[in-house]
């Protein structure tokens, strides 16, 4: 099992790490817009859109690879404190009850959602927008897809360190 946890992480950390390059990239193209827009008072819906797609894109795909270095926001106040096998209770009942069902729920909720933008293939509202809203919302079922996968490991990992013991 531990075997499928560490596949599962390496595709996260892959995943996580390609899409960090968007990072720079989002900076690179807002800083283009604002030197655009207030050095020679042009404006591209075509750029803002894509600097939110590319922040959208950053965030949904690299959440899982944030959840695996432990990276979320947590309330610890008792789980700082706390030893190795009451984390893994934790991290364990966390997976199972919290994170495998709303992922869950996501990816039931979202896969219409995202499939009846493919169908008519969903464009930008605006006429200079991008075309490719449908990709844009594809991106909610695979976030939810990557952050279940990531909870399958970490419940597997808080199995192992249970059993250890």
């Amino acid at each position: 099992m531990t075997a499928l946890a560490d596949r599962i992480d390496r595709l996260t950390t892959a995943i996580g790490r390609a899409v960090a390059w968007l990072a720079l990239v989002v900076v690179l193209l807002q800083f283009a817009l604002v030197v655009a827009r207030y050095l020679f008072g042009l404006g591209s819906i075509w750029l803002s859109e894509a600097v939110i797609y590319g922040h959208a894109t950053l965030f949904l795909l690299a959440a899982a690879w944030t959840l695996q270095a432990g990276g979320h926001v947590r309330v610890d106040i008792f789980y700082a404190e706390a030893g190795p096998r009451t984390k893994a209770t934790v991290d364990l009942l966390g997976s199972l009850l919290l994170l495998l069902p709303f992922a869950l729920t996501l990816i039931v909720l979202s896969l219409p959602y995202a499939a009846r933008s493919w169908v008519i293939l969903e464009r930008s509202q605006e006429s200079s927008g991008l075309p490719v809203v449908f990709l844009l919302k594809s991106l909610i079922p695979l976030f939810a897809v990557l952050m279940a996968l990531q909870g399958v490991a970490q419940a597997i990992r808080a199995l192992t360190a249970l059993r250890a013991r």
